[in-house]
């Protein structure tokens, strides 16, 4: 009897643990609108506002990039491939999180940012990541950081990709981009509408 009370006591204390994981790991519940995208995650205004003034990508392209790649989606990966439709083969890349970065590129983002700690499943490392590579994307080919378009054809396609124009042969592709440019515009219209409130709640945090 005193075991299974133990038992008991402990699933009490532990559930508030586990529903506040899943509860910080889970999508937005309305992922196609950046107020409530930050109204929902408390801390991710912060962390996204972070990455715009270190690196100079505005928000709304950061999050019209996450909703591309991953819908939100800490632990998104491609999808499987299949061998005859039915043995599985492997994923299409090795891309993974918030930002769909593939290994070698997420390796690159740590050993010249010295964000050793980073990892691609926390939202705010990923909106750094994104901030990073757009400034990076802006040195060497010179697209504004606020051009939703072009940046997203250089973040899929790489700045080597780019600069030979791949995408040219992707019609799908740039389909893609031209939805990534016009979400970036209608989460930037919504945020001009929550802003002030949203920085509001972070002057008073330290007071709920």
């Amino acid at each position: 009897m005193l075991h299974r009370a133990s038992k008991y006591l402990k699933l009490l204390v532990l559930l508030p643990i586990i529903l506040a994981l899943a509860c910080s790991t889970s999508p937005p519940k309305n992922i196609d609108s950046s107020c409530e995208i930050f109204f929902d995650k408390d801390d991710w205004y912060d962390d996204a506002n972070d990455s715009f003034k270190k690196w100079g990508v505005p928000i709304h392209l950061q999050l019209a990039i996450i909703h591309q790649e991953s819908h939100f989606n800490y632990d998104a990966k491609p999808e499987m491939e299949y061998f005859l439709w039915i043995i599985p083969i492997g994923r299409k890349s090795d891309a993974y999180g918030y930002a769909q970065v593939k290994d070698d590129t997420w390796d690159w983002y740590i050993e010249k940012t010295g964000n050793w700690g980073a990892d691609r499943d926390d939202f705010d490392d990923a909106v750094d990541f994104i901030g990073w590579y757009g400034k990076q994307t802006h040195q060497v080919l010179g697209i504004s950081k606020w051009d939703a378009y072009n940046q997203y054809l250089a973040y899929h396609e790489g700045h080597g990709g780019f600069k030979q124009k791949t995408y040219l042969k992707k019609p799908w592709l740039m389909q893609v981009a031209k939805k990534v440019e016009k979400r970036a515009k209608v989460y930037s219209a919504q945020l001009k509408k929550c802003q002030k409130e949203l920085e509001s709640r972070w002057d008073l945090w330290p007071f709920w």
